[in-house]
């Protein structure tokens, strides 16, 4: 393989090649330029020249009419001119019906026949017969040797051949073989295309020398021959004789040609094709580098190929790098040897000239700073430095590369190099930190391994001077501080995951290479408590956000909080998160949100069984109220906030979750008999939640998962403030109808005061103008921008109830509380409740919070009587009523997370608002019913509820439970409710409770006084008649029922018993004869219970009531037959 090579290198040696002055002249045509050129250049070009001169000219113009003059005097005095013209004087047309017979004939009979209809039978050999043949001979000579090579090519699948010609080897017709090659390819370019008679060139001796000439006479074909050649060429060149011969002649065309040759190397990475040749032509390339300082051409290069984004490409240039060493010994001929040669001599070029390679003794490390054995990296070599080393760390890790000896020495002289404190130097300081990581087999004995670790405690000692001198926040220290916690944890896998990261490239590496560093860094250099100690100290990032990159302070402490190093050790980090919350600014850093989660964790949860108490503090409550001053109410909201929103919002976050984590470890906390302070509903009162939200939303892009973590914390425990009539109101308002009302505002509608409301509300009993016209300006104005507003707005409320105020102002005041509802809801609705109180005199008003209106939702209800009839104001507390029973739910809910060690207090008590255990969650508008459900309301309205609310139906699920309650109301409700349910729901489900329902009727029988049972059954027995008007099969039961009820009452009036005993009988008969007593209907009396209803005592009229209940009933059944 070797021995091949040489040939190919040195076969053209002692040939003339095309300068690239020559060939540049032949692309512009260069008249002057040509003229210039010395005999021996000038011949190579003759072909085209004495062709644009003899042939007629496309450019008719004078310009071009001198130049050929010029160029004719140029060749006036070239002998091998004549032999050229001569040579165009052919019959070309003929010729070319020859070779395509002789290529039919070839075809025909095989690849292998001697028939030739181009050239006779030869008596000599060929360079013998091109020499005493004239011009047409010798074009038919090289075209039939010509044709033979190229179909040899197509036939050869593939396969690489060298083909032995003597018409191409002999050195002395090579020009004239040369000149008739040329010719026949200009002439007969749709026989001969350029790039099939550049492939075949290959396959014969000065092939490359003969490539070079043809292309250089037609310079236009510079680009389509070298694609071609590329195209065709070999996935890996330095493999293959052919691969190398190819490589070799596109070299060679790329020297005749340099300022393409970078197109020609986009060309072989395109079709990743020949990287010996791509690598080949960098190497050239950097020859001619003038820079020395810059990173060259040949690092840029090879690094795109293996860092790039384009798979293919890397694995492609990957096995070059393998197969280049899998070769018994690499000689200086190898491109691949050439390039790792020229590597480390750039490399070598950069090293400190003046660095003692001795180590350096305690003594030595405590000399004056002015004295220093090691001598620092170049600022202006810096950048270079980084880029080798990335360029090793992917030839070694991507490419498996192994470095020799000398490679290894110098790369670890290299990274322990000390760059200047510039951000370019830091930089520099964390890649070769994380190549020690990743490549230990750098260091490979122990004064290696000593340098080593003098040059780590050389970074942790400067550190702190390199992060205030290159002013750049994510310093090299951090992460130092993060792997030395990773190896404490023995988190190897985050180690790795780290490295590539800071290297940019993904690389296996073996943990077990690790066990070494990890030695050194948890014994030597950092001990877990003085990590610990460390991180503590080290400085908050000031306006940390997601554009400062790198490994900062946060990574460090987020690591030691995962691994509860701060509690093991017994050191307080709750300053330091909370300092670092309060530096932070948009686009929101990725690992702040997981730090707010590990510090919950760490407050919640000890880091062992066996010491509950080693937890970390929590932010406490005046530290929260502090994030949001300027905030909280204050009419300057947007103008006195001292910290950014993006600290409030990360803060609320962790309210927020602390407050969810600890309802979720009630049972884990309470088994260890721990109770964590939870924040209370006062601070929580005092957080703008929904204003925070709402410019949360407009910086969604910014703040990264933080905008819909929130929501989804708000959805859990504030559904209240997550109403979807809210979000769709809130689209309205910030939309582009309210942009138009915006640029209607006025100066005056700005210098309206909450004073001047306040006065406009007084005076509201004389005149409605003054008000109506400052309400229609507030329209005008921005959420935020009323809240100073909200105050006076609610206060006055309860005077829009009065008689005579205009439908409009009402309708203005709703439309400006919906507004203020996107941003301040939860206060807003508790001065709204507040105002709308009923006023009785002599009577001191009760002041409701929200924890009040969450435990008890009715008090919204109980408001002045005048808001049920005034539909604006009506609509504002339906709004708030829902809103509370969202949070009365989320409060029971909570409550019962709290309580769930205990034994379950009674369901009675929130009977209703729960619903079943076991059945599905209910929704918003099902929970109000059956809330009313259990409280009870006026049964006048018990027809409208049931046909117009639809989910009424959810109430069979709770009247048993109401039926068990010992309040007679809820009973009698219960049963006034079942009878309207069982007519509008006739389900199976209805049946079964209203079955249960007349049993408890006739239980309660037996065990009521004569006053309960008058007051419960004379309300209830109109319900029996329904009953069985929606389910027939309980007829029998409700008459027994019906009979039993009388015969209880007529039992307990002795003195009327002669009354009495006739309705007895009656009854009785009534039963026993229903069709003859089906006419009793008509009778007045018996439908409106007049008769014997002159009796005052109960249990005669209810005696009465239950007869006109039993003819009711009998009616209703013979009208239905």
């Amino acid at each position: 393989m070797n021995e091949g090579s040489t040939v190919i290198m040195t076969e053209c040696t002692s040939l003339q090649f095309v300068s690239p002055f020559a060939f540049e002249a032949m692309q512009k045509v260069d008249v002057v330029r040509l003229a210039s050129l010395s005999d021996p250049e000038l011949r190579l070009l003759l072909p085209c020249l004495v062709r644009m001169a003899l042939c007629a000219p496309a450019d008719q113009s004078q310009s071009w009419a001198q130049d050929k003059k010029l160029i004719l005097r140029l060749l006036s005095g070239v002998e091998a001119v004549n032999s050229i013209v001569a040579l165009l004087s052919v019959d070309f047309h003929a010729l070319e019906q020859d070779a395509s017979k002789e290529q039919q004939l070839r075809h025909k009979l095989g690849g292998g026949s001697g028939e030739s209809i181009l050239v006779s039978q030869l008596q000599h050999g060929l360079t013998l017969e091109f020499e005493h043949s004239d011009s047409p001979r010798r074009l038919r000579l090289v075209l039939s040797e010509l044709l033979a090579i190229m179909n040899k090519v197509s036939e050869s699948s593939g396969e690489f051949f060298f083909k032995s010609s003597e018409l191409f080897e002999s050195p002395v017709y090579l020009e004239e073989a040369a000149d008739v090659l040329c010719i026949l390819q200009a002439e007969l370019p749709s026989l001969l295309p350029i790039v099939d008679v550049a492939e075949a060139l290959l396959h014969v001796r000065n092939g490359a020398w003969f490539l070079c000439l043809l292309v250089a006479n037609v310079p236009d074909s510079f680009n389509e021959v070298c694609r071609g050649l590329i195209k065709n060429g070999e996935r890996q060149d330095e493999e293959s004789l052919g691969g190398r011969r190819r490589t070799d002649a596109l070299r060679f065309l790329c020297k005749m040609n340099p300022s393409q040759a970078l197109k020609v190397r986009g060309m072989v990475v395109e079709e990743c094709h020949l990287p010996g040749l791509g690598v080949a032509l960098t190497l050239d390339h950097t020859k001619n580098e003038a820079s020395e300082d810059g990173v060259s051409d040949l690092v840029c290069f090879v690094s795109g190929l293996l860092l790039g984004t384009n798979a293919k490409v890397r694995t492609w240039f990957g096995t070059f790098i393998r197969n280049g060493q899998q070769r018994k010994r690499e000689t200086s001929s190898s491109v691949l040897w050439q390039m790792r040669r020229q590597l480390l001599l750039e490399l070598m070029g950069i090293l400190p000239t003046v660095r003692s390679t001795r180590l350096v003794e305690e003594a030595d490390v405590e000399m004056e700073p002015s004295v220093s054995v090691y001598s620092g990296l170049k600022e202006e070599h810096v950048v270079k430095a980084s880029a080798l080393l990335r360029l090793y760390c992917a030839l070694m890790g991507i490419a498996g590369l192994k470095p020799t000896e000398e490679e290894a020495e110098q790369l670890l002289q290299l990274m322990t190099s000390r760059p200047p404190a510039t951000p370019a130097g830091v930089r520099f300081v964390s890649l070769s930190f994380c190549m020690l990581l990743a490549f230990s087999t750098l260091v490979s004995t122990p004064e290696q391994e000593q340098l080593m670790v003098v040059w780590l405690s050389w970074m942790i000692k400067e550190e702190a001077y390199f992060e205030s001198t290159s002013g750049v926040s994510a310093s090299f220290g951090e992460m130092l501080l993060l792997v030395a916690m990773y190896f404490h944890s023995n988190q190897l896998s985050a180690i790795i995951d780290l490295v590539c990261s800071t290297l940019g490239m993904k690389i296996v590496i073996k943990p077990s290479s690790l066990s070494r560093m990890k030695t050194i860094f948890t014994q030597e250099i950092f001990t877990e408590q003085v990590v610990t100690a460390h991180a503590v100290r080290v400085p908050v990032t000031s306006n940390l956000s997601a554009n400062i990159t790198g490994f900062l302070p946060i990574h460090c402490i987020y690591q030691l909080l995962r691994s509860r190093s701060f509690t093991k050790h017994k050191v307080s980090i709750k300053d330091w998160i909370y300092r670092q919350l309060c530096e932070t600014s948009t686009p929101l850093h990725p690992q702040l949100l997981p730090l707010i989660d590990v510090y919950i964790n760490s407050i919640l949860t000890p880091a062992s069984k066996s010491n509950p108490e080693a937890t970390n503090q929590p932010v406490t409550e005046q530290e929260i109220l502090n994030i949001f001053q300027g905030v909280i109410g204050g009419d300057n909201m947007r103008l006195n906030q001292r910290f950014s929103i993006t600290a409030q919002l990360l803060v609320l976050y962790y309210i927020l979750s602390y407050e969810e984590a600890l309802l979720a470890n009630t049972k884990t906390l309470a088994a260890m008999q721990r109770k964590p302070k939870s924040y209370s509903s006062s601070l929580m009162d005092q957080i703008p939640i929904k204003f925070l939200i709402r410019q949360a939303q407009g910086l969604q892009q910014e703040l990264g998962g933080l905008h819909s973590a929130l929501l989804r914390l708000l959805a859990t425990n504030y559904p209240h403030l997550c109403i979807v009539d809210d979000w769709i109101c809130e689209e309205e308002i910030t939309g582009t109808d309210a942009l138009l009302r915006r640029m209607l505002l006025t100066n005056n509608a700005k210098n309206h005061s909450p004073k001047q409301l306040q006065e406009a509300f007084s005076a509201v009993p004389v005149s409605h103008t003054q008000v109506m016209q400052i309400l229609e300006h507030l329209t005008l104005l921005s959420a935020s921008e009323l809240i100073p507003y909200a105050e006076v707005l609610t206060s006055n409320m309860n005077q829009l109830l009065n008689t005579g105020v205009p439908r409009r102002i009402l309708q203005t005041v709703n439309k400006l509380w919906m507004v203020l509802n996107t941003v301040m809801p939860r206060r807003l609705w508790v001065m709204t409740v507040n105002a709308l109180q009923p006023s009785i005199k002599f009577v001191r008003q009760q002041k409701y919070t929200q924890n009040d209106l969450m435990i008890d939702p009715l008090i919204v209800l109980r408001c002045d009587q005048r808001v049920h009839r005034c539909p604006p104001l009506m609509d504002i507390t339906l709004h708030m009523l829902n809103g509370y029973l969202l949070a009365s739910k989320a409060y029971l809910s909570a409550h019962l997370k709290e309580t769930a060690e205990q034994d379950r207090p009674s369901q009675n008590n929130t009977i209703g608002l729960i619903g079943q255990n076991d059945g599905p969650e209910v929704t918003r508008e099902e929970l109000k019913n059956a809330l009313l459900a259990a409280q009870g309301y006026p049964c006048e309205l018990l027809p409208l509820t049931v046909a117009g609310i639809p989910s009424m139906h959810i109430c069979l699920d709770f009247i048993p439970e109401l039926i068990a309650q010992p309040e007679l109301e809820k009973q009698i409700f219960a049963i006034q409710l079942l009878s309207h349910l069982c007519i509008q729901y006739s389900l199976p489900k209805s049946l079964s409770v209203a079955r249960l329902a007349v049993n408890v009727m006739g239980t309660l029988l037996t065990v009521l006084t004569q006053a309960k049972r008058y007051a419960f059954f004379m309300p209830t027995l109109p319900s029996l008649v329904s009953f069985c008007r929606a389910f027939p099969p309980l007829y029998e039961d409700i008459m027994s029922l019906l009979i039993q009820i009388g015969q209880v009452c007529a039992s307990d009036v002795a003195t009327q018993t002669r009354d009495i005993d006739p309705i007895i009988t009656r009854l009785q008969q009534i039963k026993e004869k229903p069709s003859g007593w089906s006419g009793i209907c008509k009778d007045p009396s018996y439908k409106n219970g007049s008769r014997d209803i002159g009796s005052m005592d109960p249990d005669v009229q209810l005696c009465h009531c239950i007869e006109s209940t039993i003819i009711e009933i009998i009616n209703m059944s013979v009208s239905g037959i």
